[in-house]
């Protein structure tokens, strides 16, 4: 049986410690889009500072999964109007004593900024990629197994062979055009998780559930010590949200877990 003595010792040994898994959830279409364009922009940015082809090849690919997000005809509306609303709520604590003068300037300056830059672009967001004949070849063929081969595609072949940099610069290029869409995502989101109130709770034989009492939220935050080794799943409208937590195998097959589980839940507005 391991002693003190052994712990210490796992510890000098530097096993990393299991850790705290952040789950987000969102309960309004709109948060829904901000989290995929989220998760897609920090994919891309980590393969496009590889060297190999293969990092530039899915960071093509994501940046075609990015075009496909952004292709939606009320996106660009919706961005605007969610900043507006933003812009609205905090200039509201002008003259709150409790609120300092120069955060709230700092982030009204930002709201403003990023409008801007997102009114200002033509058409719908990325439009300007698809007169790209080359990047609209690959971007056919890449959803077809090994539809990419050098006999498909001579000349995509040919730039994955150019040095890694000029590759990262093209990607750079091309990212450029979602410049202004990519800060408006990063600003709404970190505007809403800065909102939330986070309070620590439990699931009670594996499950949760809240009333939100007609109160309405935008992202449910869930975060957890990954050593416990559950999986949340997460169900939620703006009535309710419920939370029943499930124990996979070793090939990942889930079953509900009857243990008592301690969470921490956030609720967003």
């Amino acid at each position: 049986m391991a002693g003190a003595d052994d712990f210490h010792d796992v510890r000098r040994r530097g096993v990393p410690k299991p850790p705290v898994i952040l789950y987000e959830y969102p309960l309004h279409e709109r948060v829904r889009t901000l989290l995929r364009l989220e998760h897609l922009f920090r994919r891309e940015a980590v393969l496009r500072q590889g060297v190999l082809p293969e990092h530039h090849h899915f960071a093509l690919v994501t940046l075609f999964e990015i075009m496909d997000v952004a292709s939606r005809q009320d996106l660009k509306s919706e961005l605007l109007k969610e900043l507006e609303r933003q812009r609205q709520t905090f200039a509201a604590y002008r003259g709150n004593p409790a609120v300092a003068e120069a955060v709230l300037d700092a982030v009204l300056d930002d709201i403003e900024r990023t409008f801007t830059a997102i009114s200002q672009q033509q058409g719908r967001i990325g439009q300007g990629l698809q007169d790209n004949e080359w990047l609209m070849a690959v971007r056919s063929r890449a959803n077809i197994p090994g539809g990419t081969c050098e006999f498909d595609l001579p000349a995509y072949y040919a730039w994955q062979h150019l040095p890694a940099q000029q590759r990262q610069d093209d990607l750079s290029r091309w990212m450029q055009t979602f410049a202004p869409l990519a800060g408006g995502v990063e600003l709404l989101l970190r505007l809403l998780r800065d909102a939330g109130n986070t309070r620590k709770t439990q699931a009670t034989a594996g499950n949760y559930q809240q009333q939100l009492s007609g109160k309405s939220y935008q992202l449910l935050r869930l975060r957890i010590d990954g050593a416990l080794g559950v999986v949340p799943e997460i169900t939620g409208h703006r009535l309710m949200v419920s939370v029943r937590f499930m124990q996979p195998d070793v090939d990942w097959h889930m079953t509900p877990s009857a243990r008592d589980i301690p969470f921490e839940l956030t609720l967003c507005p």
